[in-house]
């Protein structure tokens, strides 16, 4: 089970959860599109700026093998024939130049006429002239840096005689490149609103399934529960809708006898109580109060509730008690209130016997009155001196004596023969299994020569008790004037919650005196007794009951 030792104290944070949900997810959503539109933005520049440097180089070829073009390098003046050509080409592709050189880089064509005859600038023009190559480049001419096209161009015969660059300014093309960008970024802000919107409504939805409680709230709540669960006296199983363990207290692991270290959690539960009936809660989803049970070796009353959340069954709980300890608290809630009573008619007796011991010393008789105390002290003394004598267990001798004077109390001759004897010496948990034993065995003995008693009112209620340590085995016999029990139905009363007595949580006490005597290497058996009632006749182990040097004897 969980220790609670392994909760860390929880500091409580000003901002509610929600608040903090909404900012964690609101601000992921709108860093991972600002990253992406900015991701996506700067490929879009990169793709025009491409696009237009291919526009620009397509128009430098396309100018490079125009015919009249070529032809005119030929001529006295090519200026005269190139710059026209070159110009209406600028002005039908919005170019920002159209440049057309020798193969010197002389300007045949340019968009300023004053710059007709002079050299080409930027130093981008080798490949073009010298190689035969067709390229994009980024120079700065005397226009400004632009992206420019170069092709070269050649005779008919083959032979570089010139190049055409064909140019777009490059704050021209980040004009564009901003203006689409400007277009992008209006749909990456309507995302960013609606996760904000989204992040909003999780946060709700959240706040609403965890019941609007804060984090260090449910952490306190788990803490309260489980130190509740786990100081509470009754046992708890819980299992979910799967039927697995999800839930077993302190107490129920002492009452089933598992270990604390032992993990049973998510095990099917009929692996670990075969007959807990959690799962007919489970599939019927109906109560069940004040069952009774055994788990082990222990009987119980068992309460089972299916657990329901929003119309859905989710799982079912037990809460279980021990039944001998619900018999042994009302046996001794009922000793008390005899225990009172007894106490109230005792001290009414004994105000009588000072009355009357009194009224002999005033009437001149002290010898009387003295036969009469002595007389009450002796009966006292002959109890005690029998059980020092015969019974050598200090707490056999306490449980004995209290019978003695429970049985003198409620009108019973309580007797035990001179041959009891008792000397062995008992183990801490072989005085508790014949104080358990004896207990149980006479208190039935009492109540059923009562209630003879008041079938017939003329009988004198009867219970004797005779046991000895002689030989291997400690012989108990208790025996009454009750109205007896047939020998034959002795195997029925033995069972768990068979009874002949009115009122709940009865039926145990010979159960649990059959399960010790089997457990001590013993028996349990009944017969006809002389008395005229029942005989029952308790055989334990000497060994198994006794201190442990005395059983390796």
């Amino acid at each position: 089970m969980t220790v609670l030792h392994r909760f860390k104290p929880v500091r409580p944070w000003r901002v509610s959860i929600r608040l903090q949900v909404l900012m964690l997810v609101g601000a992921l959503v709108a860093l991972m599109l600002v990253l992406q539109g900015t991701y996506m933005n700067a490929r879009r520049a990169e793709i025009i700026s491409e696009q237009i440097g291919l526009r620009a180089l397509g128009v430098a070829r396309t100018v490079a093998v125009i015919p009249e073009l070529i032809d005119a390098f030929t001529a006295p003046e090519p200026a005269l024939l190139i710059q026209p050509i070159a110009e209406r080409i600028r002005m039908e592709t919005g170019a920002e130049y159209v440049v057309v050189g020798n193969h010197e880089g002389i300007r045949y064509a340019h968009p300023v006429e004053e710059r007709l005859g002079h050299a080409m600038v930027g130093g981008d023009n080798d490949r073009a002239l010298i190689h035969g190559e067709s390229y994009v480049s980024e120079a700065t001419g005397t226009l400004g840096e632009a992206i420019r096209g170069k092709a070269p161009v050649f005779n008919r015969d083959g032979d570089i005689i010139g190049i055409v660059s064909v140019g777009f300014l490059i704050d021209d093309v980040e004009i564009d490149v901003r203006r689409y960008m400007e277009l992008s970024w209006l749909p990456i802000l309507l995302a960013v609103l609606g996760g904000l919107m989204g992040a909003l409504w999780i946060a709700r939805h959240f706040k609403q399934v965890i019941l609007g409680l804060e984090p260090y709230e449910i952490a306190r709540l788990v803490m309260e529960k489980e130190a509740i669960l786990q100081s509470i006296h009754e046992g708890i199983l819980a299992i979910n809708k799967d039927g697995k363990v999800s839930l077993l207290n302190q107490a129920a692991r002492r009452l089933m006898g598992v270990a604390a270290h032992e993990d049973l959690l998510n095990k099917p539960v009929q692996d670990v109580v075969p007959n807990s009936r959690l799962l007919e809660v489970l599939n019927a989803g109906e109560h069940q109060y004040d069952q009774e049970t055994w788990i082990g070796d222990h009987p119980m009353v068992v309460n089972r509730v299916p657990i329901i959340h929003g119309g859905q069954l989710e799982g079912a709980v037990a809460t279980f008690r021990s039944q001998r300890e619900i018999m042994e608290l009302s046996k001794a809630l009922n000793e008390a209130s005899a225990d009172v009573d007894s106490l109230r008619v005792q001290a009414h007796e004994f105000s009588n016997r000072l009355y009357t011991v009194s009224g002999l010393l005033q009437l001149g008789r002290p010898d009387e009155a003295l036969a009469l105390i002595q007389q009450e002290s002796r009966v006292a003394q002959e109890q005690v001196g029998f059980l020092v004598e015969h019974v050598s267990d200090a707490v056999i001798s306490g449980m004995l004596l209290g019978k003695m004077l429970r049985a003198e109390q409620r009108g019973i001759q309580f007797s035990m023969p001179d041959s009891c004897s008792l000397h062995v010496e008992l183990s801490s948990a072989g005085q508790e299994a014949l104080m358990t034993v004896l207990s149980n065995l006479l208190d039935n003995a009492f109540d059923a020569v009562l209630m003879q008693t008041k079938a017939q009112t003329d009988s004198v209620p009867h219970v004797r008790l005779f046991f000895t340590d002689l030989g291997h085995q400690l012989v108990f016999e208790v025996e009454d004037s009750g109205p007896g029990i047939d020998p034959a139905q002795l195997e029925t009363l033995l069972q768990q919650g068979f009874t002949t007595k009115p009122g709940k949580h009865r039926g145990i006490g010979l159960a649990q005196v059959q399960r010790l005597c089997a457990q001590f290497g013993g028996e349990l058996t009944m017969e006809d007794g002389d008395l005229g009632g029942a005989c029952f006749i308790v055989t334990v182990n000497k060994g198994r009951v006794a201190q442990q040097e005395i059983s390796r004897v």
